[in-house]
């Protein structure tokens, strides 16, 4: 059962579990450049992305393996958020070592605070703001020292404007651009600086899985019926920045996955749908009303696609967006 990511059922897979070829987590040389003339003004030469594991030779395939993170170091960012936590006990249960990056005044979740306990030596909080060059250079390096250096970039960070939480709306015309700006800082120009630091030594190794969590107002217009029932005036309008945000991400996504391709790094989205929390029940209601399968995403409808985009068994994907929102874009 070793790499055996804990939450997959062992009857789910017919194929033995032991044996098994040369991981594909292993470092691979880069190439100098001596010969040929495909070179990069960086000095890297592209390269085909490495093969998953069992396609090597004539060594055996066993599928369980293919979800396996043994052997590797992640960085998640927005730790301390709603979703930071579900992703980084996804990595560490597929045997991952974690990283998690967020602001040094962050709330810690009772479910952070759990994961620390339970992988006390797998599992590193480093206080960093994104939009600080300057700290994730200083992340990145604590980070290799205390692991190695990172071959799985989850970007979670991102602000959001819950209209629970407002004491003051705006018509869109009146909406401060400071608003604005801070939103884009952070789901966007956080997530460009984070792959900034953290993709070289993914190229450098040849190898490395980025993941942009997405929206899926990155894909729709927020409905308005759904905040009718909160008692604001103007009435509540979505923050239109949070969408551009993450249709920004997603962009940067495929521009990604076609630039860095040839170094054997994918990058994809991931954009879970509403997800169950502490909404008010009307809201879930509504909500509920527009998904065909009827009811909001839960933690475990999202570990299995995150671990998927992760891992080797989605060896040959890239520049994709994973929308999980039960159906809710299928309109």
């Amino acid at each position: 059962m070793s790499g055996l990511p804990k939450k997959f059922p062992k009857q789910r897979f017919s194929l033995p579990l032991d044996g098994g070829g040369q991981s594909s987590t292993q470092s691979r040389a880069v190439d100098t450049g001596q010969g040929g003339d495909d070179k990069s003004s960086s000095g890297w030469t592209p390269r085909p992305h490495p093969l998953p594991q069992g396609e090597r030779g004539s060594e055996k395939f066993l599928l369980p393996q293919k979800f396996s993170l043994q052997g590797r170091a992640a960085v998640v960012t927005g730790i301390c958020g709603n979703l930071g936590p579900i992703w980084a006990e996804t990595l560490l249960e597929a045997g991952a070592e974690v990283a998690g990056l967020d602001l040094p005044q962050a709330k810690k979740t009772d479910v952070f605070l759990k994961l620390g306990r339970r992988y006390s030596n797998k599992f590193l909080f480093v206080p960093c703001d994104i939009r600080d060059r300057k700290q994730l250079l200083k992340a990145k390096k604590k980070i290799n020292d205390g692991f190695r250096s990172a071959t799985v970039l989850v970007n979670n960070a991102g602000i959001d404007q819950p209209p629970a939480k407002l004491k003051e709306s705006w018509t869109f015309e009146d909406i401060p651009a400071e608003i604005c700006r801070k939103v884009l800082e952070i789901n966007f120009l956080g997530a460009f600086q984070a792959i900034q630091i953290f993709g070289p030594d993914m190229i450098k190794l040849g190898h490395g899985s980025i993941i942009n969590i997405g929206s899926v107002y990155a894909e729709i217009a927020p409905d308005r019926k759904l905040y009718e029932h909160f008692n604001l005036k103007p009435p509540f309008l979505k923050p239109p920045a949070y969408g551009a945000s993450k249709a920004a991400l997603i962009n940067l996504t495929k521009y990604l996955a076609v630039l860095w391709g040839p170094y054997g790094i994918r990058v994809n989205a991931l954009s879970p749908g509403g997800v169950e929390g502490n909404q008010d029940a009307k809201f879930k209601q509504k909500y509920t009303a527009k998904v065909p399968l009827g009811r909001m995403a839960r933690p475990a409808d999202l570990d299995g696609p995150l671990l998927f985009l992760a891992s080797d068994a989605s060896s040959y994907m890239t520049g994709a967006h994973l929308i999980v929102d039960g159906g809710l874009t299928a309109w």
